[in-house]
């Protein structure tokens, strides 16, 4: 078996193992928020973004995929967009399939809805937006359809960017990184991160060290042990908290947290600590840092999806659409990290370092260590 083939039964078997208890069932079209066609002459196209379990109110990656949506919609007012939320992981393709006889474009944000293929290649009339993952056949290969734009992202460069932010800005030189479970792009987050504490170790003059609880170590869908924090699940806030107490404890003073909603957790545990700071993922996370009159985001590091899912729907609507598998990052801007006035608590020196290594990174000078690339934290180029 070859290393994709493996590496995608490995998953379905993790995601199986791992989500088969979540409960519930699909939340029918429209309960969670349709935006109504508004009468205009536009492409008039029906857009469903289906997601599980947390929904299009996520605050963070549901949340920016149905945003993309929403945007295109506003150009084209004549196109409307409902969503569906199936609260059983192991669900996810049947809900799908439940509702792609009423839509021209099926959104699906998630690894969980790789299996799509089938049903894409069976209703060859209707176009789909995969995010986070590459579609996968019935013998849990790797394959490409026509009528799906599947894109993934290079997090372990967002991951580089906050860990060069955490490494220059820590007072105690401790920093930390914690994930949800060890699918490859929280691997890659973890990757990338400590990538960037390398960096800034041997270039920017930091002395940061990565700080890493033995009992909480990741393993990643080939079964090694890739160390990290990973609470094991992306929806325990309760072991999320536990985590960054431990953590805090540990001196950690910056906590890259890429865990879905179990980093809600971390989240708490810093507000309650009141003296450390914690790096956003995904999405500009600056208003969940708010903490009376402080807040205890630092920067976030960003994945670009909404923009991403705009441009595919207006190639749909402009006969444009082109399927196939895509890995995305810097070079299309796509990964980055925040630095908007007022967002984020980086200094200066901090931002002017960043902007360097952006620079860099979209070059391909520096390639940071992820999951797959064969490079480490330790040994990758740049470093």
């Amino acid at each position: 078996m070859d290393m994709k083939k493996f590496l995608a039964v490995a998953l379905a078997l993790v995601l199986g193992l791992a989500l088969v208890a979540c409960g519930g069932g699909s939340t029918p079209a429209g309960d969670e928020g349709t935006t109504p066609s508004g009468g205009g002459e536009a492409t008039g196209l029906k857009i469903v973004v289906v997601t599980s379990p947390s929904g299009v109110d996520d605050g963070s990656f549901n949340q920016d995929n149905y945003e993309g949506v929403q945007a295109f919609i506003s150009a084209n007012p004549g196109a409307t967009v409902e969503a569906v939320r199936e609260q059983d992981v192991a669900n996810a393709i049947p809900a799908v399939e439940a509702v792609v006889a009423d839509y021209d474009v099926i959104v699906t944000p998630g690894y969980q809805f790789a299996g799509i293929y089938e049903l894409a290649v069976a209703n060859p009339d209707k176009y789909f937006i995969l995010v986070d993952s590459f579609p996968s056949d019935a013998d849990m290969a790797e394959a490409e359809a026509s009528n799906i734009y599947a894109m993934q992202f290079k997090e372990q460069e967002s991951g580089f960017f906050a860990g060069i932010a955490a490494a220059l800005q820590t007072e105690t030189g401790k920093v930390a990184s914690v994930h949800g479970i060890a699918y490859p792009s929280n691997v890659n987050y973890q990757y990338g991160f400590e990538s960037g504490v390398n960096y800034a170790n041997k270039y920017l003059g930091s002395t940061a060290e990565v700080v890493a609880l033995p009992s909480y170590a990741g393993t990643d869908v080939t079964g090694t042990n890739i160390g990290g924090n990973y609470v094991g699940d992306f929806s325990d806030e309760a072991t999320g908290k536990v985590v960054g107490e431990s953590l805090l404890a540990a001196g950690v003073d910056i906590i890259f947290v890429a865990a879905g909603a179990s980093g809600n957790g971390v989240f708490t545990a810093v507000k309650e600590a009141g003296n450390a700071y914690v790096i956003g993922c995904d999405v500009d996370q600056f208003d969940d840092g708010a903490n009376g009159s402080s807040n205890i985001v630092l920067t976030s590091a960003l994945k670009v999806m909404s923009p991403n899912v705009t441009k595919q729907l207006e190639a749909v609507a402009a006969g444009t659409f082109a399927g196939g598998n895509f890995i995305l990052g810097a070079d299309t801007d796509s990964t980055g990290y925040v630095s908007a006035d007022g967002r984020h608590q980086l200094t200066p020196e901090t931002l002017a370092a960043l902007a360097d290594a952006y620079t860099q990174v979209k070059s391909g000078a520096i390639i940071p260590a992820a999951n797959f690339n064969n490079y480490t934290p330790a040994d990758f180029p740049g470093l």
